[in-house]
């Protein structure tokens, strides 16, 4: 769950020492009196443990002699308490400047010695699809081709100034008895890898970088293109994968997917309620708003749904900012019952006690309910992985209490027990920190953080990836 609030109080820097070390002494004191997350982590670890990560760091921020420097140790500084809901962003670090043909004008990079022409008629008459062909990834076309147990990647066409035809753009070198990847990014620079992975027969995935095969051309493997069509989707669709089967991909709950969301029920509420099965694909969908998922719940429905709810710290950089906020809101122009919860609120807020937390919007738990539980679909498979966080974990708990529904994949990447993300500007105003409100009533009996949620089915590494969605269609249509 994320939610934003501006931070309207003016910090002043006046008479701030601006320096890694100041730095690090206003980030510890603001998560220390302001994240609904602290005390929980400190419970879990020990003061001890905290005392001595403390220490060791504000070893590593006094040598700190770059604004990126720091950035890295407050990251670090962080990490002790959680791995999602966190985050310091730097906000006058400069980027570093991109290299250009001038400036690396002295520089002999690496070069095929080969010819392309004669390489790309040898390509075209390959029958059996390999590592070689050629290839495009973004703006490069390029020509990958077996040189005893090795295999050189280089520069047919570029995009970009700073590379050039038969420069080497990546190698698949054999290390023993495996074949390990060197692939050079934009700058030159090598990102090294295990072995890359032919995926169906005209994907090649090395590293984090994924090649589409031109040259030869050989038949499509369906089942990875269309894997390839989901994972690079940034718009929820829905489409029929069989006569009993329907295969819905949202990439994003972000509350500026809602609308498209909803649209892609209400055209399609019809075909949904006369099909048997439905595969719901969120793999990499990192969260956004619990409002986004609500047009889904009706459809997979089968009886009463709990919500645990939240509490919020009442911290001082919070309550300040909520009252704020209230005093400035016109009740006049609200109806009676918004007007008696913002009263609830405010009320609420002016009788707490700064460290203690409070649950200001409603009950603990919330029960959705809904008369009419659908005949189809009979049988819902979630497919989820680690990139799955937030408000998408949020929804797997709604979903997982239906009867039709199975989750498929690998663990969720464990970040909604501490939530409702917020950020603060430092004093110098070179820093942005991001925190947390509130945590969740679940905790510490049901934790999420650093777990996350676990598959009925779990696909291991023998089920690749591209294959995900047919293994759940054959499970559904059993």
């Amino acid at each position: 769950m994320f939610i934003s609030i501006s931070l309207m109080a003016v910090i002043t820097a006046r008479g701030q020492t601006c320096n890694c070390e100041s730095n690090f002494e206003w980030v510890k004191k603001t998560f220390e009196e302001n994240d609904a997350g602290f005390q929980y982590a400190i419970d879990k670890k020990g003061q001890a443990a905290y005392d001595i990560h403390n220490q060791l760091m504000l070893e590593k921020v006094k040598t700190a002699k770059t604004l990126a420097e720091c950035t890295g140790l407050l990251r670090e500084w962080l990490k002790f308490f959680r791995s999602g809901h966190v985050g310091i962003e730097c906000l006058t670090c400069e980027a570093p400047a991109p290299q250009n043909v001038s400036q690396n004008a002295n520089i002999e990079y690496e070069t095929w010695k080969g010819n392309i022409s004669q390489f790309e008629k040898y390509i075209n008459e390959k029958k059996e699809p390999d590592y070689e062909g050629i290839w495009t990834l973004g703006t490069y076309k390029v020509g990958i081709k077996k040189e005893g147990a090795n295999y050189t990647g280089f520069i047919i066409e570029s995009g970009s100034d700073t590379w050039k035809p038969e420069q080497i753009k990546l190698k698949i070198i054999q290390d023993g008895n495996q074949l390990k990847s060197i692939f050079y990014m934009g700058d030159h620079s090598p990102v090294e890898s295990g072995e890359p992975e032919l995926l169906g027969t005209n994907y090649l995935q090395i590293g984090q970088q994924t090649l589409k095969r031109l040259s030869p051309v050989f038949p499509e493997d369906m089942l990875v293109e269309n894997y390839f069509k989901s994972t690079n989707s940034r718009n929820p669709y829905l489409e029929e994968l069989n006569a009993t089967t329907l295969y819905l991909r949202i990439p994003s709950f972000e509350l500026n997917s809602k609308q498209a969301i909803d649209k892609l029920f209400a055209d399609n509420r019809d075909k949904i309620l006369k099909t048997e099965n439905m595969i719901i694909d969120l793999r990499g969908n990192g969260g956004g708003a619990d409002q986004s998922f609500s047009e889904l719940l009706p459809f997979l429905y089968t009886n009463p749904i709990k919500t645990i709810g939240v509490e919020y710290l009442i911290s001082p950089i919070m309550k300040n900012q909520y009252l704020f906020e209230l005093s400035t809101v016109n009740f006049d122009d609200m109806d009676e019952e918004t007007r008696q919860w913002a009263k609830r609120v405010s009320d609420k807020l002016e009788g707490s006690k700064l460290g203690e937390f409070v649950n200001l919007y409603g009950d603990s738990i919330s029960i959705y309910q809904q008369s009419t539980v659908f005949e189809y679909p009979k049988n819902i498979g979630i497919i989820v992985d680690g990139g799955c966080g937030s408000t998408t974990e949020q929804f797997l708990l709604a979903a997982k209490q239906s009867k039709k529904v199975k989750l498929f994949g690998t663990s969720t990447y464990g970040a909604l027990d501490i939530s409702n993300l917020t950020d603060v500007e430092s004093p110098c105003k070179e820093f942005r920190l991001w925190y947390c409100m509130s945590r969740s009533l679940r905790i510490p009996e049901f934790a999420i953080d650093g777990v996350g949620l676990q598959p009925d089915y779990y696909l291991d590494k023998s089920i690749p990836q591209h294959q995900w969605v047919e293994f759940v269609n054959e499970i559904l249509n059993q």
